[in-house]
């Protein structure tokens, strides 16, 4: 089998191609893409590297085979900072106090979020007085000492060293992905997006109507940057709902749920698109949500949507005892 039926075979993958470039000396001179391949005419294919597409003359291909995909790159901290503080903005806490550049937060128990310390930066004093704080706090409030952290920064090893450990008691799940995405979608009909939720929203968000904590996490008082998106039924109740906020060039997604009986039926999709683009004319560029790992369903959706992960974060306890 020749070379170019090689490449043609590998169309769509990730290979290794090597090339001939030239002579040097009355030497070949080779060179190496790593990529996906694509077609570019019959005498040609395409590399899409990270650096951009190399395209190369099939007649000048020497090697080529396939390759693993390539590992994730891994966010700069400086961007998982900014985005957990953005995603905190967005989810604000009924007593959210600074410690340096930590946030100590509190919400009467309501989510994992909004009751923990979040550890993204130094917060002015040795770590295990910060940790002293946190426990501190959340004794003041009436929560459990817990410390929200980006799994495998500087914070998250620094707290694990001082003998916390991940919170497994956590019900809706202590490792937790940040996806995001570019935000694109169009308006479904059927989609409300009213700057305040109704009774349906919160029966069908919360289960019941909101607590004076859950109101004040959710609902920020008709602030234009925040929609309640919901999808009623045939008889008026809502059966799918959503909650968006814009934070800065972000739009963040939350809250989405559908009614049993009304699943598999795009309603999700529906919700998500209707208020990607709701953020797009409220000058947001991008969407991120969190989900936390074990929330396969959720996950495999909000791949099919385009979702990557950006980052994830863990909660880390005190150790019993």
């Amino acid at each position: 089998m020749g070379l170019v039926e090689i490449a043609s075979e590998l169309i769509g993958e990730r290979v290794a191609l090597r090339y001939r470039i030239g002579d040097r000396d009355g030497r070949p001179l080779y060179t190496d893409a790593v990529g996906e391949l694509r077609p570019d005419g019959p005498g040609a294919v395409l590399v899409e590297t990270r650096r951009g597409p190399v395209r190369v003359d099939r007649a000048a291909v020497v090697a080529v085979r396939a390759v693993p995909p390539a590992p994730p790159r891994r966010a700069p901290l400086a961007a998982v900072t900014r985005l957990e503080a953005l995603c905190a903005d967005a989810w604000p806490a009924v007593v959210d106090r600074r410690l340096g550049a930590w946030r100590l937060r509190a919400a009467d128990g309501f989510t994992g979020r909004a009751n923990a310390g979040l550890a993204i930066g130094d917060p002015g004093m040795p770590v295990p007085a910060a940790l002293d704080a946190v426990r501190a706090f959340a004794g003041e409030h009436g929560i459990r000492p817990r410390v929200q952290v980006p799994a495998g920064s500087p914070w998250d090893k620094a707290v694990a060293a001082e003998g916390w450990g991940l919170d497994v008691a956590h019900e809706r799940g202590a490792e937790v992905a940040v996806l995001v995405a570019p935000l694109q979608g169009t308006h479904d009909p059927r989609v409300e997006l009213p700057e305040r939720p109704s009774d349906g929203w919160w029966r069908l968000g919360l289960g019941d109507l909101p607590t004076a904590a859950q109101r004040h996490v959710l609902d920020p008082g008709g602030d234009p940057r925040t929609a309640f998106g919901q999808i009623a039924g045939p008889d008026g109740t809502v059966i799918g709902c959503v909650r968006a906020t814009v934070v800065e060039d972000h739009l963040h997604m939350s809250v989405l749920e559908v009614a049993p009986a009304a699943r598999r039926q795009g309603l999700a999709t529906a919700l998500l698109a209707s208020a990607a683009e709701w953020g797009s004319g409220h000058g947001a560029r991008w969407a991120v949500l969190q989900v936390a790992l074990h929330n396969t369903g959720a996950m495999a959706l909000y791949d099919r949507l385009g979702y990557v992960e950006h980052h994830q974060y863990r909660y880390l306890v005190p150790p019993t005892g």
